[in-house]
């Protein structure tokens, strides 16, 4: 049986496939269309699933989609009725957009997709909840959704049995963790639903000390925290629920001057403001947790929504919780929600026992050997070819030790935001120039920005202050840990400002290549830990594509490009020859 979810109209829209409750297939919109946080009808995505197996959309059962569009413009007329007349134009708008497409699910799944069968809505953040727990390694776990709103709920907390999901309590729009951090966001000068992370990596440059920081003060008096985790705001401080806008004139005047303009210098006070923001959010979160945990009793914990990718409050959750153990969705904002509604669909809605755990994010597209070679002769570039994998890592060693960086374009495309070892950038983590080197030449981003090191799982403990066992999530780069003292020197293009890492964990049954490769490189340097980020360029999706591939290289100080068994090196292409409107795309 399949089931396809859909998760749209937003942003981050998505496709997933579930055959018999197993997961085959999964991707963002974004990689197909080359358009950032893409929040069109995931209809390339939708193709890519199918035929990964081979099947149309006759062959598919059920069709699910990752809200409830009527609840959702429900709260969005009565936010319009509350503060009118001050929503005029946010309303004038909006609603075109609500008539023209987002009401009419239905009607363009059947249009598009040519289908025939059953559509099935859920709520949102029932959806996060079944997108962790339903695919999470536990039988019984506390479930906790935070993120900025779906229809009406913002944050909720719950347990998962078997196949049900039970949702207790919840909080509601306009009271919302993830629409505060949003808000600080925008005040910081950064784009809203898509930097919120950097104002995470911007947060230890800051005074993290909840006494001499001035603005966690000043940020409290915006939310009233219980200590049940239960918040409300002072609205006078906001203006999202009324405006196309987030933080008001009293924000501003609060924090001590006007909104920072984009690009325009990073001060003392703005870095003391992300800390204080950051300290705000973990406050909320502890307790959030905490109470879950008393009320659930479960040791086991799941979570999802767009606060679930804070990982620097991620690796504090089981020092600072009772929990034992946590897992989250790595896709987890509005994208993996299209796992979440056809996993709740399978699993609840039809009572078909778990049978299924989600051990890596390798979801999406892959291109054969023959493939690639075609790609690669039919536009004349010049390439080398690996003998055998075994030669193809110790050469791809070899440069990354000679301070090469590397493309690195191997099988399924990642699922989720964070490139994991198939669409990355390697380099190494030793030289203490590299993360300037990689900010500049090639990712074209913020100086203050830090780069992920990645370690083979039975390496970790020696270099970081991890849980113990360490947990899932590290896998997919979801919890920050400290770097032990007497290695942050030796790995400096890896250590944050406050001594820390967002650490990935690989594990040789997920992907043999990359752990082999790690592993080699720590035979020529003495320190099995490589850069590891997302292979795409400031503002620009990670690459799907080996046509995408070759063109971010190009573009960039990329100097070899590592595709299945091909090695191209950058300076045997030269730039004046390309052009990319002349290459024939995969």
């Amino acid at each position: 049986m399949y089931i396809l979810g859909i998760s749209c109209y937003y942003h981050d829209s998505s496709a997933a496939l579930l055959k018999d409750g197993v997961i085959v297939a999964a991707a963002e919109e974004e990689r197909f269309s080359r358009k950032k946080h893409d929040n069109s009808f995931p209809i390339r995505a939708i193709k890519y699933c199918l035929a990964s197996q081979n099947i149309s959309i006759k062959d598919v059962k059920i069709v699910g989609f990752y809200e409830k569009p009527f609840l959702k413009f429900e709260r969005l007329l009565s936010q319009h009725m509350d503060m009118f007349p001050l929503t005029l134009k946010t309303f004038l708008s909006s609603t075109p957009s609500w008539i023209n497409q987002k009401l009419r699910v239905i009607s363009k799944i059947r249009k598009s997709l040519k289908y025939k069968g059953d559509v099935l809505f859920i709520e949102h953040h029932l959806a996060h909840a079944a997108s962790s727990f339903l695919v999470s390694p536990f039988k019984k776990a506390a479930i906790v959704t935070v993120d900025g709103v779906g229809e009406w709920t913002t944050t909720t907390y719950g347990v998962g049995d078997g196949s049900d999901i039970q949702l207790l309590k919840e909080i509601r729009f306009p009271h919302s963790l993830g629409l505060l951090y949003s808000t600080i966001t925008a005040y910081l000068g950064f784009s809203v639903n898509n930097s919120e992370y950097k104002v995470m990596g911007l947060s230890p440059y800051g005074c993290m000390d909840r006494k001499k920081n001035p603005f966690y003060q000043k940020l409290r008096k915006v939310i009233d925290i219980k200590d049940d985790g239960s918040y409300r705001f002072d609205l006078r401080y906001f203006l999202f629920h009324y405006k196309d806008r987030m933080p008001s004139e009293k924000m501003c005047r609060l924090l001590g001057g006007p909104i920072r303009k984009d690009e325009s210098e990073i001060s003392k006070r703005h870095q003391d403001i992300a800390a204080a923001l950051q300290m705000v959010l973990e406050d909320a979160m502890t307790l959030i947790l905490n109470h879950a945990y008393k009320v659930t009793k479960c040791e086991n914990l799941v979570m999802s929504g767009g606060v679930a990718l804070n990982s620097v409050y991620n690796g504090k959750i089981l020092r600072n919780t009772k929990f034992k153990k946590v897992w989250m969705q790595p896709n987890a904002t509005d994208g993996g929600t299209s796992i979440g509604v056809a996993s709740y669909i399978y699993y609840t809605l039809l009572d078909y026992k778990r049978s299924f755990v989600q051990r890596d994010a390798f979801l999406g597209p892959e291109f054969s050997r023959e493939h690639i070679k075609h790609f690669l002769d039919r536009n004349g570039i010049v390439y080398s070819e690996f003998k055998n994998d075994k030669d193809l890592v110790k050469q791809t060693a070899q440069l990354i030790r000679k301070n090469n960086v590397i493309g690195w374009f191997q099988g399924r495309m990642e699922w989720g935001p964070r490139a994991l070892g198939s669409r990355s950038i390697l380099s190494d983590a030793t030289n203490p120039d590299m993360q300037e080197i990689l900010n500049l030449k090639v990712k074209h981003r913020e100086k203050f920005r830090p780069f992920a090191p990645v370690v083979c799982e039975d390496d970790a403990l020696k270099y970081f202050e991890c849980d113990k066992p360490i947990p899932e999530p590290t896998d997919y780069m979801l919890m920050v840990y400290p770097i032990k003292k007497k290695w942050q020197k030796k790995i400096p293009a890896v250590t944050h400002v406050d001594g820390s890492g967002r650490l990935q964990t690989i594990r040789r049954n997920q992907n043999k290549l990359y752990y082999d490769l790690i592993k080699e490189f720590g035979k020529l340097s003495g320190i099995p830990i490589l850069i590891n980020t997302s292979f795409n360029i400031r503002g620009e999706p990670i690459v799907c594509t080996p046509f995408d591939a070759y063109k971010c290289m190009m573009g960039t100080g990329i100097d070899y490009l590592v595709m299945d068994s091909f090695l191209i090196k950058r300076d045997d292409n030269p730039r004046d020859k390309w052009d990319s409107e002349k290459y024939a795309k995969d």
